[in-house]
């Protein structure tokens, strides 16, 4: 099964919006922003700062654009993979069976648990591109305060807790079976 067949390509749709609303933000945003933008937010609020260039004001764009490329390949990747339960019922000899089943290939146990490892993994990528979209409200403010509210900082980094939280259920859940 291919994770660009047509049920599962609905997982990247969440990933497509996110880049398309953070561009288009950004690109409106962009104009009006301070010659000098934050480059680094920390719990205390912005402690950092970096003159504005398209590279710094697009930075966690182009972070998020990354690690989705990461994200899907990963997840194409856990998709093709042959799982334990097939490798165990297929017609091979002794040393192949030795080399698919080594201790350094993470193999999901059957392609149920391949699909859920690998939406899984989406959606620990949807929850970091909120994350990062929450930070580029902070980057694109108008005007160069390193203040923040004390909900900000919480709210970029309980998206991508929630996402970790689920990958590592599902990554669990298969390592019991």
């Amino acid at each position: 099964m291919k994770l660009f067949s047509s049920p599962v390509r609905l997982w990247l749709l969440p990933h497509t919006l996110l880049l398309v609303v953070m561009t288009v933000w950004g690109a409106l945003r962009y104009p009006h922003l301070p010659g000098r933008i934050p480059k680094h937010i920390a719990g205390g609020g912005v402690d950092a700062w970096t003159d504005k260039s398209v590279g710094s004001a697009f930075l966690l764009v182009f972070v998020y654009v990354g690690v989705t490329v990461l994200m899907v390949g990963s997840a194409e990747l856990t998709l093709r993979q042959t799982p334990r339960d097939e490798l165990a019922n297929a017609d091979v000899t002794p040393f192949a069976a030795a080399r698919a089943t080594s201790s350094l290939m993470n193999r999901p146990s059957s392609r149920a648990s391949a699909r859920r490892l690998a939406r899984a993994l989406l959606l620990l990528n949807t929850c970091i591109g909120i994350s990062l979209l929450t930070g580029c409200g902070v980057f694109w403010r108008s005007s160069p305060d390193p203040n923040l509210p004390a909900w900000l900082f919480p709210a970029m980094i309980l998206p991508f807790l929630v996402g970790t939280a689920v990958t590592i259920a599902a990554a669990v859940q298969d390592r019991k079976r």
